[in-house]
């Protein structure tokens, strides 16, 4: 079967199955764009909920009154090693 005897073939359906067709395209359509949709809306909803979580830690760390210029207090609970080093300079001494 070619190309020209399917399109014959499609051509001799009657009106009930174009409709049938047409109405079930539609209604794929229709539940494609909508499952983009709730897919959307869903991880605009997360988004959204994780942006206030955040927001809300902020303005309580903002008015909690901690002082932002020491060093958090896990920090310190840590160790501290000094550590000496020495700049090489790998130029060539020589002037041309």
């Amino acid at each position: 079967m070619n190309a020209k005897q399917f399109l014959e073939l499609i051509a001799r359906l009657p009106a009930r199955v174009w409709l049938q067709a047409l109405i079930g395209l539609v209604a794929f359509l229709a539940l494609a764009v909508l499952g983009f949709a709730l897919i959307g809306a869903v991880a605009a909803i997360v988004l959204v909920t994780l942006a206030v979580f955040r927001a809300r830690i902020w303005l309580r760390g903002l008015f909690q009154g901690r002082d932002n210029g020491q060093p958090p207090t896990t920090w310190s609970q840590g160790r501290v090693t000094d550590v000496t080093y020495e700049i090489v300079d790998r130029r060539d001494d020589k002037k041309p």
